[in-house]
């Protein structure tokens, strides 16, 4: 009888990616599994010969790493290394090489632990239904049939004798350079602007980016860090943004300095969040519209019609911004469903309310520092301050999403469903991701509202939107109500 490993992969490996507690839940051993795995199920169907590799900044990167190449390696598949990165910098590398990618992060979670991002050549994604399923099922057969202390060696058919090669690569000025290509940055009025790094790996791209530290030419930019030094135990705060006390220092740096802005990037530097110059928060949907309408209008100007993509927790003003520029499709909430509808759709940006921002030209992937660059040209191009441009795209009021442990929610959410219904029969409801009911279109008063059930929890996420605080507030309390009434 085969041993068995202690690691059970369904722990770590989910619907996008793998995430978990080192060494305890995922180690070099799991690394090199997924890694003989991941050039099984992807490198070699695709008759790639190399796949290429980043790491943030935590302590555990660099075993983790050196495990999953000796898996691909083990496969006869050879892997480039380009070292510390942010994860739109391992799109940047997967796409400009037209190589699978694996990105070493855990985003915003602590120190504890850390993870894998994958991609097809492209930056195209692995999730549950495009592979990940499948490269844990291998994974964790190796794992089992090695035991915890044997010998990985990936099994039986372990692939050519012939190892692959392991090299290393810089990118990060080819990053930087193309990501400046993309956005129109002539004619900017000079600009004071905050950046918190959170101790994540925007602490390297922010001075290659913005500044001049891979080479590119000077912008009109005065940048005052925050937290630049890489530091994967985060000891000034998470680097998390979308949690409103991390931003606190941000906020007021931005007061404190007289900046015209602030920005925010979460550990692994793909998400990107806006402080406005009074030290307010911006909307991610906000910024959703903002960007879009430059995308759109530089589609239009190409003489070309234009399609956004966003999922369906942004505001409705993203709908109504955009839909009278563009055709704006919905999809449910996560980084693969919006790369695999912005590529059916061949869609010029897409948003969610998480602060991820995709573009097509930017291989369908998401890219915070792409975004930051649109806020930054489109602040620096008229001479009105942040908030007044900010305003422009937030008319309703939202909850923010507010999480509710429950046992049952198929259930509670029946419930809330059911009562809706009875109470407001002309709303419209949809079960694109989890349960929207919408009373907007010809009605009063005008609000929505998302329920849906957690991955990889046993919560129950609410987001609530309307016309104005009263009404948002109540509907808000009143299905918090029935949530919670219903569980206990």
């Amino acid at each position: 009888m085969a041993p068995v490993s202690d690691f059970d992969l369904s722990r770590i490996i989910k619907a996008y990616d793998v995430r978990g507690i080192v060494p305890k839940e995922f180690s070099a051993r799991v690394a090199e599994a997924v890694g003989v795995a991941f050039a099984r199920v992807v490198v070699a169907p695709e008759g790639a010969s190399r796949v290429v590799v980043g790491r943030d900044m935590r302590d555990s990167g660099p075993d983790l790493v050196a495990g999953f190449a000796r898996g691909v390696t083990s496969q006869g598949v050879d892997v480039l290394d380009v070292g510390m990165c942010s994860t739109d910098g391992l799109y940047f590398a997967s796409g400009h090489l037209d190589a699978p990618g694996v990105m070493f992060t855990a985003s915003h979670n602590p120190a504890a632990y850390n993870g894998m991002k994958l991609c097809r050549a492209g930056a195209r994604p692995v999730g549950q239904d495009t592979g990940l399923a499948e490269i844990r099922e291998i994974a964790q057969e190796l794992l089992d049939d090695a035991g915890v202390d044997g010998a990985l060696d990936g099994g039986e058919d372990a692939g050519p004798a012939a190892r692959g090669s392991v090299s290393r690569r810089d990118l990060l000025g080819d990053y930087a350079g193309f990501l400046r290509s993309l956005v129109d940055l002539s004619g900017m009025r000079p600009l004071k602007v905050v950046v918190d790094a959170g101790n994540g790996m925007a602490g390297l791209t922010v001075p290659a980016v913005l500044g001049d530290a891979a080479g590119l030419a000077g912008l009109p930019l005065e940048v005052v860090p925050m937290y630049f030094e890489l530091d994967g135990t985060f000891p000034n705060h998470e680097a998390n943004p979308l949690e409103p006390a991390n931003l606190l220092d941000l906020q007021a740096a931005v007061v404190a300095h007289e900046a015209d802005l602030g920005l925010a990037f979460d550990g692994d530097a793909d998400r990107c969040f806006v402080v406005d110059e009074t030290g307010a928060a911006v909307s991610p949907s906000a910024v959703t519209a903002l960007v879009g309408l430059r995308e759109v209008a530089r589609e239009k100007a190409a003489g070309r019609s234009a399609t956004v993509i966003a999922n369906l927790i942004t505001s409705r003003a993203v709908t109504d911004l955009l839909g009278a520029e563009a055709d704006v499709v919905r999809t449910r909430v996560g980084h693969s469903f919006i790369k695999q509808t912005m590529a059916d759709h061949g869609a010029v940006f897409g948003g969610e309310h998480s602060a991820h921002y995709y573009f097509r030209d930017f291989w369908y992937a998401d890219t915070g520092m792409l975004a930051a660059l649109h806020v930054l040209a489109a602040l620096g191009s008229q001479p009105h301050p942040a908030s007044a441009l900010a305003d422009m795209y937030t008319p309703y009021t939202a909850s923010g999403e507010i999480n509710s442990t429950v046992t049952d929610a198929a259930a509670v959410t029946d419930h809330v469903r059911a009562t809706y219904q009875a109470a407001y029969p002309d709303a419209v409801v949809d079960t694109l991701d989890g349960l929207t009911i919408t009373h907007w279109d010809g009605h009063h008063p005008k609000w929505w509202f998302n329920l849906r059930a957690s991955n990889t929890e046993p919560l129950l996420r609410l987001n609530v939107e309307a016309a104005d605080h009263d009404i948002m507030t109540k509907l808000r309390d009143d299905v918090l109500s029935l949530v919670r009434k219903e569980d206990a």
